[in-house]
């Protein structure tokens, strides 16, 4: 079973996210070890980068609004061809302020999810909800449609 990292930048707060990522971390867990690991917030953008970096394994994809887009059904056969790899994977999400420019460029791949901003908690969900559905399109549920 494939590994699976969500490296957050900032802790959630109010009790609805937490409660959203651990329903979907909990539904994940038929596909793969799930978690996210919620680093602090520093000082710079450097700092953080630096922990990042630390325990970034794996290959890593970072969320940055340059990236890469994509249908759900494309990300769906992306993570797909990772997992058959049994690749472990790091998903990164920075801060308020971004992500530091060393993680951009250590990164196998940029992701965005729109050019649009949203806030990094709302994110967090948003991420482990399509990981859950890139799955669920995998196994030929109905759950995609």
């Amino acid at each position: 079973m494939v590994k699976l990292t969500v490296l957050a930048v900032g802790k959630l707060k109010e009790i609805y996210w937490k409660e959203a990522c651990g329903e979907y971390l909990k539904r994940l867990s038929r596909f793969c070890r799930a978690e996210v690991k919620e680093l602090p917030e520093r000082a710079t953008l450097r700092e953080e980068g630096e922990e990042i970096l630390r325990r970034a394994g794996g290959h890593v994809i970072a969320l940055a609004v340059e990236g890469r887009s994509c249908s759900s059904e494309e990300f769906s056969r992306s993570l797909g061809a990772l997992c058959d790899r049994g690749e472990e994977i790091t998903f990164v999400i920075g801060s308020s302020c971004g992500l530091d420019s060393a993680v951009k460029a250590r990164a196998n791949e940029l992701l965005s999810f729109s050019e649009m901003t949203f806030p990094h908690q709302m994110m967090r969900v948003i991420l482990l909800e399509q990981i859950y559905r890139a799955f669920m399109i995998r196994a030929g549920s109905e759950y995609h449609k």
